[in-house]
């Protein structure tokens, strides 16, 4: 048994339950979480606005020590730390095979799967295959990547999501390079990543955006140079702040369609604007033929920061034992499980950086 933040239907109050854990079967690990980040994208997933089957126990940014361990496992043993992969690549698909595992199909096929059950014996799914919105979370052995030395385990929980996203969207997506200008579009977790890599990447000028004025210290703590609060003309102003050019980069963490809109909009002409937020299907956003080829500028999506975790996670730690890379001052609350609705709460209401639940 283990205590666990359950969603028994899309839309319904998060419930504090206990629930039955099974030991790992074959290809399989047990771990115990030492910390679990509050993520947009869970909240998405309560409101149906990302699918994921229920009840389920939501949560998929965390980390913690192995326990168990099932048949055929030796990439990690009971006593390793590790941080969670919610997204862990097949190996075998066409998108793996073209070196781009974040874009992996079979990504996501854990979520899908019952991993434990209700004490009324009724099937549970771990949201976005992972479920650390619990003590104890059992995963497919490809979903736990060994936590380099050096690193705080309960910080790392961040590493799973909003830092590995962060960081991929400046280096990966937008490739940003060294002196150049760029605004980032909303200020939570992932925001403040994408700030702290900017600013590691050398850029410039760095205007952090947001709905919530109250967001400016941590804008700034993290290596912002300006902040506005978003309004109608925000492109006005980052244009001003420019010399009239825009920004050579805009990252849209929000993932809305107005702000992707502004995001695109900020940016100089030949700019680029990299959309992490994730968004409604139904939100669209609409651009003229003539300005398209007018402003010559890309858009383009980014999934997970279009990182190979494996491959990032090393680097991110070396940020981290440098100095360079502040994950604790990314956290603005940490919580109990209890406090997982009023984290909701704050984030549907702009409040805040990353709530984290400290085990």
């Amino acid at each position: 048994m283990t205590r666990a933040v359950v969603l028994s239907a899309v839309n319904a109050p998060l419930e504090i339950a206990e629930i039955v854990l099974p030991e790992p079967g074959p290809g399989r690990v047990r771990v115990r979480l030492a910390a679990a980040g509050v993520c947009h994208s869970d909240l998405s997933l309560s409101n149906g606005t990302l699918r994921q089957p229920v009840p389920a126990v939501l949560g998929h940014e965390g980390a913690g020590t192995v326990t168990a361990v099932g048949e055929g496992v030796d990439t990690v043993a009971p006593g390793d730390r590790v941080v969670l992969n919610w997204a862990p690549s097949c190996g075998d698909c066409h998108f793996c095979g073209l070196a781009e595992p974040w874009l992996c199909v079979n990504a996501m096929a854990g979520a899908a799967v019952p991993y434990a059950r209700t004490t009324g014996g009724d099937d549970l799914y771990p949201g976005l295959s992972s479920a650390v919105f619990a003590e104890e979370t059992v995963v497919s052995a490809k979903s736990v990547l060994p936590l380099p030395e050096g690193v705080p385990l309960t910080d790392a929980a961040l590493l799973g999501c909003a830092v590995l996203t962060g960081y991929g969207a400046v280096n990966h997506s937008a490739q940003v390079r060294e002196g150049e200008t760029v605004a980032v579009f909303g200020v939570g977790g992932v925001g403040l990543s994408v700030i702290q890599s900017a600013r590691i990447a050398g850029a410039g000028q760095i205007i952090a955006v947001d709905v919530s004025p109250e967001k400016e210290g941590l804008a700034r703590a993290a290596g912002a140079t300006d902040y506005l609060v978003a309004g109608d003309d925000t492109a006005k102003q980052i244009r001003k702040l420019t010399g009239g050019h825009g920004s050579d980069v805009a990252v849209e963490c929000v993932g809305r369609g107005q702000t992707i809109r502004t995001a695109w909009s900020s940016t100089r002409r030949g700019g680029r604007t990299t959309v992490v937020g994730i968004g409604r299907k139904d939100d669209q956003v609409s651009f003229s033929a003539l300005e398209l080829f007018h402003f010559g500028r890309t858009l383009s999506g980014c999934v997970y920061g279009n990182c190979d975790p494996a491959r990032d996670l090393p680097v991110l730690a070396g940020h981290i034992r440098a100095g360079r890379l502040d994950l604790s001052g990314m956290v603005t609350d940490r919580i109990g499980l209890d406090g997982v609705p009023a984290a909701f709460e704050a984030m549907l209401a702009g409040r805040g950086g990353r709530a984290l639940i400290v085990f």
